[in-house]
């Protein structure tokens, strides 16, 4: 009987676990769409750069990546993926 009560406490968590990582990629899928629309608004509008990409740019061009990518998350506040990404994005 024990082991019937512990095996669907499993199955339900199992089902939970899987159910909440679903919608969490769907969010992560929802906020890179919605990401890519506004980079594209921002184009059409033609909002200017944040100041900090030319700094930024200066230094990979010096290939000062970490201190970049430092700046980044002091000015900009992001966390060390993100602002990974953001330098990243730069580079191209």
């Amino acid at each position: 009987m024990e082991y019937m009560f512990i095996g669907l406490i499993l199955v339900i968590m199992f089902v939970l676990v899987t159910t909440v990582m679903d919608k969490l990629n769907k969010l992560e899928n929802r906020m890179k769409n919605i990401k890519i629309t506004l980079d594209q608004i921002a184009k059409v509008v033609e909002v200017p750069e944040h100041p900090i990409n030319n700094d930024l740019r200066e230094l990979l061009k010096e290939g000062k990546e970490i201190q970049a990518i430092k700046q980044v998350r002091a000015v900009l506040g992001l966390s060390l993926l993100e602002a990974k990404q953001y330098v990243d994005a730069l580079k191209i």
